[in-house]
């Protein structure tokens, strides 16, 4: 149940017609959060909507033998025809992503982390905390070995919650104040500069109070971290189920060396010393001699899409001039490695469990990080045959205004990566889209050009604003971000723009595949991430969209900033940002491969 104070003032829509008045008394009242608690609770009851059920849905009876779950394993939702959208409910959609984020780990993992998805809700079913006390008491175990901390740290949480004893309660609510507080303040310091496990300089420090009149830790002296960390371990110990839980959490943060705690003890040793630690500075990467004559360049893309879509990103690139297309297959299939490598320019690596054995590391469960090791290995392996590799998505095509091994030929000679602008297709029923919008920095001509929803985007994109890159074979120690470039976790500096090509992202090519893909961005994908300013992030956007209006208000969105209209081709056209091309990827396919698939 709500708090009676978030009922006086109802949703944010009603909160922002209590007129500009009451706002700018908000927010000079409460100057962190515009409109104080009222609205902070608002927001925060908003995102707790309990789910909904077609007919036959619902979690496991609280008497279910759970036994067996620990040995099945999860398959692609995907190729399950009673798993794959169409989504029938709310509860559809979450499963679906769920399962999708457990492809390949146990069904009990699943079903722990399906029950947390429900205790979060403003209601669920009776069987969802009889349920997760069952999982934790009798198999914990098994869940200590397989989940990861992020996991880990949802599980505690909703101990905190739903515990059934009061050490539960109160251990699972510590850690997950602790936990969330270290998540804001590690973030923040990321914009620092300076890498997770890297202390700040002595001569850094600035003067000032602490808020709320605290002290500021005492760096030789203080015991606050120690006391913190052992009462929790302590109080945990007098509880069977909570306790390996807790200690695993605790074991995990003391033994990490990127947290305030590590790098709080690592400057209290230096300064005993005498000696402060150093700040990392951005790298500049020495760059290889190139061979003589044109420049020979490749792509790399770690893909999960129909085998139709993987042929016309090989095609287009091949068609362009590509030596060599590297595709990692983010889920083996045979039939497209057969059409695929009819061409022996396309290189398929299938990624399979065996792949990730063979290369000596576990599948990292998120694409981004699978995507960054792919693209680097293929970068170390291509470098005697190649001179340039861009990193791409299955969505994205490079669009230049002349040959790319002309534009490559004139990147400056001491960078080691040429960054390329991006371009967001306009979506279109009928076809693949054949207009495209560059990005808008101005916030008048956004407003302008997207009446309702332009403050809410990044330069009038749905999808990212970074570009992406071509990096030079031969470098030592690099590594390829989905956007960058770093060394040793710093950013690479040496860089140049490529001004004579751009790449263009197929993001929401139409209408059914923007909604089909909006729950994974949004749990999993781009939409997560904070916008500039006062901007909300998309998936709170979405979500808020999708509890106001529905279906229809999701399409009001996608049709105002998406779709290839002609209201929204001249009014980007007005200000310089439109493109029009015709990629025509069915004919370069034919071209390539003799077929279409």
């Amino acid at each position: 149940m709500a708090p009676a104070v978030a009922g006086d003032y109802g949703s944010p829509v009603r909160l922002r017609r209590t007129g500009f008045v009451f706002m700018v008394w908000a927010m000079s009242r409460h100057s962190t959060y515009p409109g104080g608690m009222p609205a902070l609770l608002a927001q925060m009851e908003g995102r707790r909507n309990p789910f909904t059920y077609a007919e036959g849905e619902g979690l496991p009876p609280v008497d279910a033998d759970l036994a067996p779950l620990a040995g099945q394993i999860v398959g692609d939702p995907t190729q399950d025809a009673d798993e794959a959208p169409p989504f029938r409910s709310s509860y559809h959609r979450k499963r679906f992503a769920l399962r999708d984020e457990f492809e390949g780990e146990s069904e009990l993992c699943f079903l722990n982390g399906l029950l947390i998805s429900h205790l979060r809700k403003r209601s669920w079913p009776d069987a969802a905390p009889v349920l997760f006390q069952r999982l934790w008491a009798e198999h914990g175990r098994h869940l200590l070995e397989r989940l990861n901390p992020r996991w880990l740290v949802s599980s505690v949480t909703t101990f905190g919650d739903h515990g059934v004893t009061p050490i539960q309660r109160s251990v699972g609510l510590a850690l997950s104040v602790l936990f969330g507080a270290m998540k804001l303040y590690e973030s923040e310091r990321l914009y620092s500069g300076l890498k997770p496990s890297q202390p700040f300089g002595f001569g850094q420090k600035a003067a000032g109070p602490l808020p709320l009149e605290m002290d500021a830790y005492a760096l030789r002296s203080g015991g606050l971290d120690v006391n913190m960390i052992g009462r929790l371990w302590q109080e945990a110990d007098g509880d069977d189920v909570i306790a390996p839980l807790a200690h695993e959490l605790l074991e995990q943060l003391i033994a990490d060396d990127r947290t305030v705690m590590a790098r709080l003890m690592a400057m209290r040793v230096e300064k005993e010393r005498g000696t402060p630690p150093e700040r990392p500075n951005d790298v500049a990467v020495p760059v290889r001699r190139g061979r003589r004559g044109p420049p020979r360049w490749g792509v790399v893309a770690t893909v999960r899409a129909p085998l139709a879509k993987i042929a016309r990103f090989a095609a287009h690139h091949l068609d362009l001039g590509a030596e060599e297309v590297h595709l990692y297959l983010d889920a083996p299939d045979d039939a497209a490695v057969a059409f695929l490598t009819a061409d022996p320019r396309v290189h398929v690596t299938e990624c399979g469990p065996e792949y990730w054995e063979r290369i000596g590391k576990r599948r990292p469960e998120g694409h981004q990080q699978r995507q960054a090791i792919n693209a680097t290995r293929c970068l170390r392996a291509v470098q005697d045959r190649l001179d340039w590799l861009a990193h791409l998505d299955v969505d994205e095509f490079l669009m230049p205004s002349r040959a790319v091994s002309e534009a490559l030929a004139e990147v400056e000679s001491e960078a080691a990566y040429a960054r390329v602008s991006p371009l967001e297709a306009l979506g279109r029923e009928d076809r693949s889209p054949v207009a495209f919008k560059a990005p808008v920095r101005n916030e008048a001509a956004l407003q302008d050009i997207y009446p309702t929803f332009g403050l809410h985007l990044r330069a009038g994109f749905v999808s990212h604003v970074l570009g992406k890159s071509f990096v030079r074979t031969g470098l030592t120690g690099v590594r390829f971000g989905l956007h960058h470039l770093r060394r040793d976790g710093a950013p690479v500096t040496n860089a140049d723009e490529l001004a004579d090509l751009r790449v263009a992202h197929f993001h929401a090519a139409s209408w059914p595949e923007f909604r089909e893909k909006l729950d994974f961005r949004r749990s999993l994908g781009g939409y997560r991430a904070p916008r500039s300013g006062l901007q909300m992030p998309l998936s709170e956007m979405f979500g808020f969209l999708l509890e106001d209006g529905g279906e229809a208000g999701l399409r009001r969105f996608y049709d105002e900033v998406c779709a290839d209209t002609p209201r929204l081709r001249q009014a980007l056209s007005d200000r310089g940002a439109l493109v029009e091309a015709d990629l025509e990827l069915d004919t370069k396919v034919r071209r390539v491969f003799g077929q279409l698939p």
